[in-house]
């Protein structure tokens, strides 16, 4: 196992011993993800630890049964007490880039339903600037993303239409598409964020703003916890 892979499971794993008996949880999507359910699922067999999980994907459904982790729908409840996801990017004001798996929308509901954001991350994840290393995903109509594209250009991106293996376009599990949305550097993430959600078509930005509570960073000598300051 390579440095980064130890320092990532080793982040999601205390990001996982956190989680309570009774809780409802948050579970994201992604690698970093992935390995907080396995986790858990050890401490449903091991601990006895009862939990229900709400999923913010197909694939995390489909791991979570596996790890025998009880699932229940998002709108089952009036708030969750916890979610944990990981990031593509994230500044020192706890601003992320996250959607590279496609289920942002999700996601980014699943989170601001959540009680307490627990974001789980390696140290290359944390930036200085946003934007500079990852894309921003932004998920859209399938109607007309042809224009689409080109008002997401006209805020300053260069746009690809995220496609699978076979060339066709990529569909998110709720039917739509995804328009990676490349910005030289994001000088004021809020700015983007508001003219992305104004933009016709599109139905949510990658941009999570205020929406991280707890920075768990695994590294070489074992875990951060940074607590985000409002």
């Amino acid at each position: 196992m390579s440095d980064t892979a130890d320092a990532k499971l080793r982040a999601a794993r205390a990001a996982a011993d956190m989680v309570e008996t009774d809780m409802v949880v948050g579970l994201g999507s992604g690698s970093t993800a992935s390995l907080v359910v396995r986790r858990l699922g050890e401490r449903v067999r091991d601990e006895g630890v009862k939990l229900l999980g709400v999923p913010t994907s197909v694939l995390t459904v489909e791991l979570a049964k596996e790890a025998r982790i009880l699932l229940r729908d998002v709108d089952d409840f009036a708030s969750l007490d916890f979610a944990i996801d990981g990031a593509d990017e994230i500044d020192p004001e706890f601003r992320m880039i996250k959607g590279r798996g496609g289920a942002l929308l999700r996601e980014k509901i699943v989170a601001r339903a959540s009680k307490r954001r627990v974001i789980v991350v390696t140290p290359e994840k944390r930036v200085n600037t946003l934007g500079l290393g990852a894309p921003v995903p932004v998920e859209v109509s399938p109607i007309g993303v042809r224009h689409i594209q080109g008002w997401l250009r006209d805020l300053g991106a260069d746009t690809t239409l995220r496609l699978r293996p076979d060339e066709t376009p990529y569909r998110t599990d709720g039917g739509n598409l995804i328009v990676d949305c490349r910005f030289p550097g994001i000088a004021d993430p809020v700015a983007l964020d508001a003219a992305l959600q104004r933009t016709v078509g599109v139905y949510e930005s990658g941009l999570f703003l205020s929406l991280c509570d707890l920075l768990v960073v695994g590294g070489p000598d074992g875990v951060e916890l940074i607590e985000a300051i409002r």
